[in-house]
């Protein structure tokens, strides 16, 4: 298990064991739902609720420790915040993987369209994955 005691209080948040294992089935599975979790934390913390659970997500969201990712017609998943990706998700099997663009182009000429001023973006590609593909 990796050691996110530090990270966690660097975000201002108590370093729990609920909030460390949570960081580590995060670090191991890359994308996780909200559901995917609790079955794996009851595995270890038989009492764990599911409250307990929305109610840490919600805190490592709200102090950018962790990141949702919003598939679309699927539920959300999470991961801990990295540097600015992409993801690409298979419409077979629903692996999601990162991916390194620059967006920095498409920002850009989203920002000149709009007239916005863009802060971030979110891009979700889909397709199938090499294995379903086979």
């Amino acid at each position: 298990m990796n050691n996110y005691t530090n990270i966690l209080r660097q975000h201002n948040l108590k370093a729990t064991p609920q909030r460390l294992a949570i960081a580590d089935v995060l670090y191991k599975h890359g994308h996780i739902s909200l559901e995917g979790l609790y079955e794996v934390m009851v595995k270890k913390f038989n009492s764990i609720s599911l409250a307990t659970i929305y109610k840490n997500i919600n805190l490592m969201l709200e102090n950018s420790f962790i990141q949702e990712v919003k598939i679309p017609h699927a539920k959300s998943v999470y991961e801990l915040v990295k540097e600015d990706h992409s993801h690409v998700v298979c419409s077979k099997c629903n692996d999601i993987m990162d991916i390194d663009l620059d967006t920095s182009k498409i920002l850009n000429e989203a920002a000149s369209l709009s007239h916005y001023n863009l802060i971030e973006s979110a891009i979700i590609f889909n397709g199938v994955c090499p294995k379903c593909k086979a």
